[in-house]
């Protein structure tokens, strides 16, 4: 048990009443990876296999700057965040002149509606090393179909309407990050609650009210500063739980006052940069990195520590970055270019299929099935991901029955669900540009990827 890491302190704690706001459409996609952050479509629309420039591409729109934040669709609007101004690949600039952007697009044609601009709060990060990899827009914004809300790091957190009109901004802390990675968790709403985890900025998760911006309850504690993954909700009333994964643990918070409620020891990784999901109660994770890593699976609830009463299964199970996605009764995450399956209830492999570009000399996909639950490159991160070179930072989703995951090379994978690896397609816009480190959004049989320098929407009809 690493106790050092927890040292929860709970700095404010007031009282706010519950605001009624306006949820989000049912198969809006309005958070990073969807409903929950699952990553599992909740819409039964046919998505299309195979698309290009000239196949099944609705349209496509260059985006004001650079960014690995993902899209979200909420009605007919798509919203994504980039920066500008500074190592954005044009000419010049510098930190001075360095700002972040939250960009509102038109469903239906990619139409720019507006963009709201935000300028860098001094020192930022220097865009070098493993900074480069991330860079100043990771975070994904969030919307309950009434607000949307974007989180620029030590730059803040803003509120706007649907319109662009800023409602609100609020401060999350400013410190920088030691090791020069950067931040990327993603803001999510939870009832009258814009939560943040503030966790370079300020080693803290933190609740604003969604109408006013104010300061509901901070929790500070040393493991949110090695944590990039994004919380989920598991259960509602009294029994909600603000679930993330953190270095050695898994923790649940009371959503209405930041106190801990349980903690659980799980994957052996002193940095967590994948998010946890949850299922019908129970919480998976997957996660490599310095100690080890491993996979996990947690029955929510409980007091305390419950490491020994609720954990379910562990494996060794190993993916750096990706957040795994949980559908019919199987686990997959990607890793190094492998898609690996797993019996959500028990842990046990199903399969392992490599992914195949169909590049000469390439290997061919195909089936591992091992019983075991040993981890098949995942390692412990390293950058030697796409094409283009670097480590993939891409999340799988799920969408008419087909897994759908982006390398960082641009190459965007199909796979039939099922207890079979069975790739249906890879698909390459010969016209991208840029990396692809977001994870697509999927709304009424519309695919949203994004490059960092464009976002193309994929559907079946024109």
């Amino acid at each position: 048990m690493r106790m050092a890491v927890r040292k929860l302190t709970v700095l404010s704690v007031l009282v706010a009443g519950t605001l009624s706001v306006d949820a989000a459409g049912a198969a809006d996609w309005a958070r990073f990876r969807g409903p929950n952050g699952s990553g599992v479509s909740a819409d039964e629309a046919p998505i299309p296999a195979e698309w290009s420039d000239s196949k099944n591409l609705q349209w496509k729109a260059e985006l004001p700057g650079p960014g690995a934040s993902s899209p979200i669709v909420v009605g007919d609007r798509v919203f994504v965040t980039s920066w500008s101004g500074y190592a954005d690949g044009s000419d010049g600039g510098s930190l001075d002149s360095l700002e972040r952007h939250l960009v509102c697009l038109d469903r239906k044609t990619g139409k720019q509606l507006w963009m709201s601009s935000v300028a860098a709060k001094l020192p930022e990060e220097s865009y070098r090393g493993m900074f480069a990899e991330n860079g100043y827009a990771s975070h994904t914004p969030v919307s309950d179909g009434g607000i949307v809300v974007a989180f620029f790091g030590k730059s803040g957190v803003y509120a706007y309407d649907l319109e662009g009109k800023e409602l609100w901004n609020a401060d999350a802390g400013e410190a920088l990050d030691q090791r020069g990675w950067g931040s990327a968790s993603s803001p999510i709403l939870y009832q009258d609650k814009v939560i943040v985890t503030a966790s370079i900025e300020s080693h803290s998760v933190i609740a604003f009210d969604t109408k006013t911006g104010k300061k509901i309850w901070k929790q500070e504690a040393d493991g949110f500063g090695s944590t990039w993954g994004t919380p989920v909700v598991v259960g509602s009333g009294d029994d909600a739980e603000l679930v993330i994964g953190v270095p050695y643990e898994v923790w649940a918070l009371n959503p209405e006052n930041g106190k801990l409620k349980w903690y659980c020891e799980a994957m052996a990784s002193s940095s967590m940069c994948s998010s946890v999901v949850a299922q019908n109660g129970v919480i998976y994770g997957v996660e490599s990195g310095p100690g080890g890593g491993g996979s996990i699976a947690i029955k929510a609830g409980g007091k305390g520590d419950i490491s020994k009463s609720a954990t379910l299964w562990t494996g060794g199970d190993r993916s750096r970055i990706d957040t795994p996605v949980v559908y019919d009764g199987l686990l997959y995450y990607v890793s190094n270019g492998v898609v690996s399956c797993l019996d959500a209830k028990t842990g046990d492999r199903v399969y392992q299929g490599r992914l195949s570009d169909g590049a000469a000399g390439g290997r061919e996909g195909g089936d591992r099935p091992e019983r075991g639950r040993g981890g098949f490159g995942g390692g412990r991160g390293g950058f030697g991901g796409g094409r283009g070179g670097g480590q993939d930072y891409s999340s799988p989703i799920i969408a008419d029955g087909k897994l759908i995951f982006a390398r960082r090379s641009g190459d965007v994978f199909v796979v039939k669900t099922g207890r079979k690896f069975e790739q249906l397609a890879v698909n390459r816009f010969d016209s991208s540009a840029g990396d692809f480190n977001a994870t697509p959004a999927v709304s009424d049989g519309q695919l949203f990827i994004r490059s960092s320098k464009t976002l193309y929407c994929v559907s079946a009809t024109k």
